[in-house]
């Protein structure tokens, strides 16, 4: 059963980072978010990522049919975050790298960060790439103007929660 007693522990701790992972087998790749929505759309409970065309996970999740967020306890892994959100996955095997545990997921093909506290696995439903010609100017003074690399949004059905 999906609760929704976490949500407001992923938002206060998505500041300080979760990862979002993604990928099966060899290509495995858990990337540092500090953006994410949670609601309810199509009746259905969700997460929203954000993912720039650039990243490696990017690719990963293009062809994937779900991914997972995993959420530490408020300030740990504070270190694994900031490798995962600085480094590539093309060019590091992060779960290698960081010594975090890739534990299968139990209703997605994929993985958890087993060491996170909370974990979600969802299942894509949309993807949209953003349109710049829609977006504030404000916003896109902030976070787009020296770097033309919009992001695509990844709406997933939570179709699993639960603590580690």
């Amino acid at each position: 059963m999906i609760g929704y007693d976490k949500i407001p522990e992923m938002m206060k701790q998505l500041p300080k980072g979760a990862f979002l992972t993604v990928g099966q087998g060899d290509e495995v790749n858990p990337m540092t978010i500090g953006w994410a929505l949670s609601g309810i759309i199509w009746g259905k409970p969700v997460i929203q990522v954000a993912v720039r065309y650039s990243r490696h996970t990017y690719r990963l999740l293009d062809k994937a049919e779900g991914f997972t967020v995993s959420v530490p306890r408020f300030g740990d892994l504070q270190k694994e975050l900031n490798f995962c959100g600085t480094k590539s996955g093309r060019d590091f095997q992060k779960f290698a790298e960081t010594k975090l545990t890739a534990k299968p997921a139990k209703m997605i093909s994929g993985v958890v960060v087993k060491e996170a506290a909370h974990h979600y696995e969802c299942k894509i439903v949309y993807r949209q790439s953003m349109d710049p010609a829609n977006l504030d100017e404000a916003i896109k003074k902030q976070f787009y103007e020296n770097n033309q690399d919009y992001h695509v949004f990844f709406i997933g059905e939570i179709v699993d929660e639960y603590d580690e």
